[in-house]
C-alpha cells in the first residue's frame, strides 16, 4: 500500500465514517452507498479525497461500482488506485460501472469490459402517471391495500436491527434459490441505516416486508436496494412498497430513481454483440439452465413492469486487455463470500434435501 496515512489500519468506524462522507459529497454511480455496507475495503487517495470500495479475490480487486469522487479527479484517481494495486501484484475490476467510467475507459486497448445488464431509471415526478395508465399494477396495489397492508416511513434509528424486520429479513432469505449472497447485494444493511430510507409494509403492528432505498447524492437520486417480503406478505407487497417510496422521492425533490442492475437483461442485447464470444456463451448457458438458483428473466420482467423512463447500460471493466475467465471467478466470489462452486452445491443439496 502507499504511505498515505488514510491506507494505514487505522481504526475501521473512522475509515467507514470517512468513505461515508466521500460517498455524501461525490457519490454519482447507483451504487456508490453500497461501498458502506459490511464486507468491504476500502482505499484512499494519498490526498484522502476520493474513496474506491472493493474486495480482494484471487489475485484481483473487484471494486463495487466506480472510485468516488470529483468528476474532474476521476482519471488520476483510477491511475493511483490501479498503480497501486499493481504494486501490489493485483489486477482491477470494476464490476457495475456506468456511463461516466465506460465512457473514461471507451476505446482504451489497456482496458477490456464486458455488459453485465441494465438498470431501469424513472424520473419520480412522472410516477403518478405511470401509474395511471397501469391497469394491472392498479390492481396489484388494490390487493396489497385489501389484504390491510399499509406502507409506514420509519426513522433510521427505529429501523436499526429492529427485531421485526430481522425476522422479516429471515424469512425472505429462507426462501431464495442460493445462500445469501455480498458484495453488492449484501443482504445484512440493518445495522447500518444512516443516510438511507426505510419504507415498512405493515398489516396492523406486524410487519410483512420493507423496502430499503441508499442514497445517489450527486444526482440526486435514490438506489431501491432491497425490496424484502416476509412469510406474510400478500401478493401486490412489493408494488406497494415501491409506490410508496416512489411518491415519497418525489415529494421530497428526488431527480433520479433506480431499481438497480437487472443482471442479462434483454433489453440489452445488441450491446451484449461486444463482448467476447466466451462471455456471450455463458450467458445464454445461465440463462437456460440457471433458473433454479436466479431468475433472471423473472426480474428483468418484474422491473421492466413499472414502465421505467430508461435503461441504463452497466458493465464490469477490468485492467487487462481481454477480459479473462479468472477475472469472472473472482467477481462470482465476491459475490459467494467465497468459492462459487462449493455455494452451488449447497444449494443443490439443501434443495434435494
Amino acid at each position: 500500500m502507499d504511505g498515505n496515512a488514510w491506507n494505514h489500519p487505522i481504526g475501521s468506524s473512522s475509515r467507514v465514517e470517512h468513505a461515508r462522507g466521500l460517498v455524501l459529497a461525490h457519490g454519482w454511480n447507483a451504487t456508490a452507498y453500497q461501498i458502506i455496507n459490511p464486507g468491504i475495503d476500502h482505499w484512499f487517495t494519498a490526498a484522502g479525497d476520493a474513496v474506491v470500495g472493493f474486495v480482494h479475490r484471487r489475485g484481483v480487486r473487484v471494486v463495487a461500482g466506480a472510485p468516488v469522487c470529483a468528476r474532474e479527479r476521476l482519471a488520476t484517481v483510477v491511475e493511483e488506485f490501479e498503480s497501486d494495486a499493481a504494486a501490489g501484484g493485483e489486477h482491477v475490476c470494476y464490476f457495475g460501472a456506468e456511463a461516466r467510467l465506460e465512457g473514461h475507459f471507451r476505446g482504451k486497448r489497456s482496458h477490456s469490459m464486458v455488459l453485465l445488464g441494465a438498470q431501469p431509471a424513472w424520473h419520480p415526478d412522472g410516477w403518478p402517471q405511470i401509474v395511471a395508465g397501469r391497469a394491472s399494477l392498479r390492481a396489484q396495489l388494490n390487493r396489497a391495500r385489501n389484504k390491510g397492508v399499509r406502507i409506514v416511513e420509519w426513522s433510521s434509528a427505529r429501523a436499526t436491527g429492529h427485531p421485526l424486520l430481522q425476522r422479516c429479513l429471515a424469512e425472505w432469505l429462507a426462501t431464495r434459490g442460493l445462500p445469501p449472497l455480498h458484495f453488492l447485494v449484501e443482504p445484512q444493511t440493518l445495522q447500518r441505516l444512516s443516510d438511507r430510507r426505510i419504507f415498512v409494509a405493515q398489516i396492523g403492528e406486524d410487519v410483512v416486508g420493507f423496502l430499503v432505498a441508499s442514497p445517489i447524492p450527486v444526482r440526486h437520486g435514490w438506489l431501491v436496494e432491497q425490496i424484502v417480503r416476509g412469510a406474510g406478505a400478500p401478493n401486490g407487497t412489493a408494488e406497494l412498497l415501491i409506490d410508496s417510496a416512489f411518491r415519497a422521492m418525489s415529494a421530497s425533490g428526488a431527480d433520479y430513481v433506480t431499481l438497480g442492475l437487472s443482471p442479462l437483461s434483454r433489453r440489452m442485447q445488441k450491446n451484449m454483440e461486444e463482448s467476447p464470444l466466451w462471455m456471450r456463451a455463458l450467458v445464454g448457458w445461465v440463462r437456460a439452465h440457471g433458473r433454479r438458483f436466479y431468475n433472471f428473466d423473472g426480474l428483468d420482467a418484474f422491473k421492466a413492469k413499472f414502465q421505467p423512463d430508461d435503461w441504463e447500460p452497466v458493465y464490469a471493466i477490468a485492467n487487462e486487455p481481454r477480459f479473462r475467465i479468472r477475472t469472472l471467478y473472482a467477481v462470482a466470489e465476491a459475490f459467494a463470500g467465497g468459492s462459487p462452486i462449493a455455494m452451488i452445491a449447497r444449494s443443490v443439496f439443501r434443495r434435494r434435501r
